[in-house]
């Protein structure tokens, strides 16, 4: 199995799903988003790691290799609710 394929694996079975428009995974009970480019450039540790970090689950939390500019992030919380 390829590093990216693993690392796909883990997020679904941590219940986060794919949106093709925004080319993130995302998951509506642990209120996190995880960019392709951080998931490609990090370790399938590293990305466990991340899954299981204990978040106040009231804001979206953003797993992007650089931190997404304000009205980028508006956007993305608007579209995922």
């Amino acid at each position: 199995m390829t590093k990216l394929a693993r690392q796909r694996e883990l997020l679904q079975h941590a219940g986060y799903a794919y949106s093709f428009d925004r080319e993130v995974y995302y998951n509506h009970e642990t209120m996190k988003v995880f960019s392709l480019e951080f998931i490609e450039d990090h370790s399938a540790d590293e990305l466990e790691e991340c899954i299981g970090e204990n978040t106040d689950g009231n804001n979206w939390r953003f797993y992007f290799n650089a931190a997404p500019s304000d009205s980028a992030r508006h956007e993305l919380e608007s579209v995922l609710g």
